[in-house]
């Protein structure tokens, strides 16, 4: 049995883009927002994990990616065709470059001290810590009216 050449090319190809395609990378910083603008019209936008990073729509051409949390999701945004226009991995990280950990008797509190030092809200640090870091931001969002 002969395969015809020409579409055996075109379905590799087509395998090819869309593995480049699925090979972006968007990294974001905790609690920091980039711009993206997209090459097509955008009509719904997924994003794998809210708790990780979330999305502002500014217009159909342009969006607002947000890092909330370290770790990794994914993004996608398709046109009113349902066609994929944009698809990334997005990695949240930490600009450590400020961060300084105290480690007190096996248990670990985190400080930013861009320009002065104030407790930093950090996964992996003394539960107690954390726990009271958390409950200061929700009195803090509260008192002025944050989600």
């Amino acid at each position: 049995m002969m395969i015809p050449v020409k579409p055996v090319l075109a379905a590799v190809t087509t395998l090819a883009l869309a593995s480049i395609a699925q090979a972006q990378q968007l990294s974001v910083e905790a609690s920091k927002t980039v711009p993206l603008r997209l090459t097509g019209s955008a009509a719904s936008i997924v994003i794998g994990n809210k708790n990780i990073a979330d999305v502002a729509v500014h217009d159909e051409r342009l969006i607002f990616v947000t890092g909330k949390s370290y770790g990794t999701t994914n993004l996608m945004v398709f046109n009113k065709a349902g066609e994929e226009v944009y698809s990334a991995e997005v990695v949240v990280t930490a600009n450590s470059s400020n961060l300084v950990t105290v480690n007190r008797a096996g248990q670990n509190q985190t400080y930013d001290c861009a320009p002065v030092c104030r407790s930093a809200l950090t996964l992996g640090d003394d539960p107690a810590y954390f726990s009271n870091l958390i409950q200061q931001q929700l009195q803090a969002q509260t008192l002025t009216g944050g989600n």
